[in-house]
């Protein structure tokens, strides 16, 4: 049988990579719509619809509640910035309340 030590170090750093991955994918995010909002989009679109689809289900939620706060400045939308700096900070906050 093997037995895993998991030590506040191992789990902080879990919490951090979690953190980092969805962060990647809400920047993943923002830039294929903008991309796609110029134009870019392949003639095969099954592919990038299903990629976009998949991002829209796991960033919107997220982006929502900001959203619903700040209202976008003209054709700029700011919240994305403004919920991936918020993530930085929690980020920083569990992982150095976890790892002690």
């Amino acid at each position: 049988m093997i037995v895993l030590a998991l030590t506040r170090a191992n789990i902080s750093d879990y919490v951090s990579a979690l953190f980092e991955v969805y962060i990647l994918l809400l920047i993943l995010y923002v830039l294929l719509n903008m991309m796609f909002s110029f134009g870019l989009r392949p003639p095969f679109t099954r592919f990038t619809d299903a990629v976009l689809g998949f991002l829209k289900d796991v960033a919107d939620p997220y982006l929502r509640l900001f959203r619903r706060l700040i209202p976008p400045i003209g054709m700029i939308d700011i919240t994305p910035m403004i919920a991936i700096i918020i993530l930085i900070f929690l980020r920083t906050i569990l992982v150095n309340a976890i790892h002690g």
